[in-house]
């Protein structure tokens, strides 16, 4: 397992679907991992510290795995099938150590929130990783952070349908 960071957050040109990036810690090679708009908003709430006055699903989660004696020790993006990328969790309850199937996206909301590491399998990373994407700007100053940034100041609470 290699250990990685969050590099930032980005939009597919094309697509206009939201990527993640993640980096080796020397950021010399880099995961792009195509995620959704939801995953993509509560990545980038727990990268900008943002706290709602109501719990979000991963603070929800993280909230329950803590209060039943759970402790986030990693995220890992373990296997990439068919273009699809799958990751596990790993608990610690009193001594017992788990594994718990997720979405990479997912696990990484949670990894942020929770100041967990996140690894990728090296199998993983030859397959899909790439050393061309950008170099050295800092997650919360790339232009598409300002807009994550941008959209997220117009999120106003009080005028959903729903509280939050």
């Amino acid at each position: 397992m290699v250990e990685m960071k969050v590099f930032g957050l980005a939009l597919d040109e094309d697509s206009q679907v939201p990527v993640l990036v993640l980096k080796d810690l020397e950021e010399k090679t880099a995961l792009p991992i195509w995620i959704g708009a939801m995953e993509a908003m509560a990545i980038s709430l727990a990268l900008n510290g943002v706290k709602l006055p109501r719990p979000m699903t991963h603070d929800l989660l993280l909230s329950t795995l803590e209060s039943l004696g759970g402790k986030i020790l990693s995220v890992n993006v373990v296997s990439l099938k068919d273009g699809t990328f799958y990751a596990e969790i790993e608990v610690d309850q009193g001594g017992s150590v788990r594994k718990i199937d997720c979405r990479p996206s997912d696990g990484i909301a949670l990894a942020l929130r929770a100041s967990a590491p996140i690894a990728v399998a090296e199998d993983v990373l030859e397959q899909a990783s790439t050393d061309s994407i950008g170099e050295g700007k800092p997650v919360l100053q790339s232009d598409d952070a300002k807009e994550w940034n941008e959209l997220l100041e117009k999120l106003n609470v009080d005028e959903n349908k729903y509280k939050m």
